[in-house]
C-alpha cells in the first residue's frame, strides 16, 4: 500500500523521520526514500531499493549526511520517491500513497500538451510525478491538490514539503489515512499511528476525506475541509493495518478480536486449540479462541528476518518458496490435533497450499481454515492490493472457472446466502486440501470495524465501490 511520515519541527529532525518512516516498512517491499531540507543546501533527498534488504540497513549510512528541521520520508510499493519539483508554486518535495489506474491517459493528458517526463519507472512514467504535474496545472497548492482529486482515478493521499511546511492532503474518499501527530516542538503526519508512540508522538488529528491541512513547527490549519463522503478502505484493519494502530480512532487489534469472536459465534466446529497464521491472523485468533472458549497455541513460527510477504513478488515461483519458507512448524503442538487456524485472507491461495502441505506432513488430524475477511472475488481498484497479473490468480476465480469453466455469476458467488457461494467456498477448501473453510459475513466485519457500511471500501468482496 505504501505509507509516509513528515515532521516539522524547532530542532533537527532526521533521526524522527528515519524511525518514524521505518514504523511504515511493514506497508511497502519495492523502494524508500527521505527528503530534507536546510537553507544552507537546500532540499537533499536520499533513495534506496528494498528488495534485497530493509528500510534501516539501507539508511542508516546516510543519516550523517542529511541536515534539516523539516523532512518526510516514505516506504512504497512502486516507485522512488520522494520527487523534487521546480515550479512556478516554488521549490517543493512530494510524496504519495497512491494508485492512478487511469495513469496511461493522464501521461498522455501531459505529453498531448508537450510537457515530459524525468522520473521514469520501469519503463513507465512515476506515478508520484504525474501526481506533482497535476498539482502544478493549478494556480496554488490547495487548487492542485483539487486538481489531483477529481483527475485521478484509484486513490491519492499525498505530502507535499516546502522549505518551511508540510502539506497534508488524504484521499477524496479517505481510502487511505493521514494522522497529524503532536510533541513539544514537533508535529508529524503519517500513515500509521503504530509510528508515534516510540517517536515521541501523540495522536493529534485525523484527517477527514479530501482534506488538506498545512503544518509547521508551531500547529496546523486546515486549508481545505473534509468531504462528506468516505469510504475508507476496510482492509486496513483486516490486514494492512499493524495492531496498535489506530483508524477514524479505532484500534486495529480490538477490530481484529472482534472479527474473530464474530466467525466463533457461526462456528460449531471441534478443535483442540487455535492458532493465528502470523502475523495479521493472531489477532483474529485470540478473539476466536476467546469467544470459544479454547486455548490458544502457536503451531506455526513466522521466520520474519529474511522472509517477506508471500503475495507481493510477482513471480509465482518466489511466491511460492517465500510461503514455505517463512513459517516454521511445531511438530509436537500439531501432530494428531484438530486445529482451528484464522488468518486476514485468501488472495491466490499461495501461502495457505503451502502451510496446508506441512501441516499434513506434521501429523495433522484435522484442518479448519476461518478467514477474516470476506471471500476477495473482485481486484482492488484502489490500492496496490490483490493486484496479479489475471483475476484468475484469484483462489474464488480459480475455483469459479472450475466449477462453470468460465468467470460468470460473479454477483451470485459473492452472495453468501446463494448456492453457488457455498460451493466455491467447498471447492477452495478442496483446492487447499484443508478439512473446513470459513468466510467472515460483511456484515459482521462491518460491526467488528465499528464504521457505517457507506463510510468502509468494499469493493474486492461486493464490487460495491465506485471511484
Amino acid at each position: 500500500m505504501s505509507g509516509f511520515f513528515g515532521v516539522v519541527s524547532k530542532k533537527r529532525c532526521v533521526y524522527d523521520v528515519f524511525y518514524g518512516t521505518d514504523y511504515h516498512s511493514h506497508l511497502g517491499t519495492k523502494r524508500a526514500g527521505m527528503v530534507f531540507f536546510n537553507k544552507k543546501e537546500g532540499f537533499r533527498r536520499s533513495i534506496h531499493s528494498l528488495e534485497s534488504d530493509y528500510f534501516r540497513t539501507k539508511f542508516e549510512p546516510d543519516l550523517d549526511k542529511l541536515r534539516g528541521k523539516i523532512g518526510m520520508g516514505i516506504i512504497s510499493d512502486t516507485d522512488p520517491q520522494p520527487i523534487l519539483f521546480n515550479s512556478h508554486l516554488g521549490r517543493f518535495a512530494i510524496v504519495s500513497v497512491s494508485r492512478l489506474v487511469n495513469i496511461d491517459a493522464l501521461e498522455k493528458h501531459f505529453l498531448d500538451r508537450k510537457k515530459h517526463f524525468t522520473e521514469n519507472f520501469q519503463g513507465n512514467v512515476n506515478p508520484t510525478e504525474v501526481v506533482a504535474n497535476l498539482v502544478c496545472e493549478a494556480d496554488d497548492f490547495v487548487a492542485g491538490i483539487e486538481n489531483v482529486h477529481q483527475q485521478v482515478m484509484g486513490s491519492c493521499s499525498l505530502l507535499i514539503m516546502t522549505p518551511d511546511r508540510i502539506i497534508a492532503a488524504r484521499d477524496k474518499l479517505g481510502r487511505t489515512p493521514v494522522i497529524i501527530g503532536k510533541k513539544e516542538g514537533a508535529f508529524a503526519a503519517a500513515s500509521e499511528t503504530a509510528a508515534f508512540p516510540n517517536t515521541g508522538y501523540e495522536i493529534e488529528y485525523y484527517l477527514g476525506p479530501g482534506e488538506v491541512v498545512e503544518i509547521t513547527s508551531e500547529g496546523y490549519r486546515t486549508l481545505k475541509p473534509a468531504n462528506d463522503n468516505m469510504q475508507v478502505c476496510a482492509f486496513l484493519w483486516v490486514y494492512y493495518g499493524y495492531p496498535p494502530s489506530y483508524y477514524e480512532g479505532i484500534n486495529v487489534d480490538e477490530s481484529r478480536y472482534r472479527c474473530g469472536a464474530a466467525l466463533a459465534k457461526r462456528d460449531d466446529v471441534q478443535a483442540d486449540f487455535v492458532c493465528g497464521i502470523p502475523d495479521s491472523g493472531v489477532g483474529h485468533a485470540y478473539g476466536y479462541g476467546n469467544e470459544k472458549k479454547i486455548p490458544y497455541k502457536r503451531a506455526y513460527t513466522k521466520y520474519t528476518p529474511t522472509w517477506p510477504r508471500s503475495f507481493m513478488p510477482q513471480n509465482q515461483n518466489t511466491r511460492d518458496l517465500v510461503a514455505k519458507m517463512k513459517l516454521i512448524p511445531n511438530t509436537d503442538l500439531i501432530r494428531d490435533k484438530r486445529i482451528v487456524f484464522l488468518d486476514d485472507s485468501i488472495v491466490r491461495g499461495t501461502q495457505l497450499k503451502d502451510t496446508t502441505l506441512n501441516l499434513r506432513k506434521a501429523g495433522v488430524r484435522e484442518i479448519h481454515m476461518r478467514i477474516a475477511c470476506p471471500p476477495l472475488s473482485f481486484p482492488c481498484d484502489f490500492l496496490n492490493f490483490s493486484q496479479s497479473r489475471s483475476t484468475t490468480e484469484l483462489a474464488t476465480r480459480k475455483a469459479i472457472i472450475q466449477l462453470e469453466g468460465e468467470e460468470k455469476h460473479l454477483e451470485e458467488y459473492a452472495d453468501p446466502t446463494s448456492e453457488r457461494y457455498r460451493i466455491m467456498v467447498e471447492k477452495i477448501a478442496e483446492n487447499l486440501g484443508i478439512d473446513s473453510l470459513m468466510y467472515q459475513d460483511l456484515d459482521d466485519l462491518v460491526e467488528a470495524i465499528g464504521l457505517p457500511k457507506e463510510k468502509l471500501c468494499t469493493h474486492c468482496w461486493d464490487a460495491s465501490s465506485e471511484f
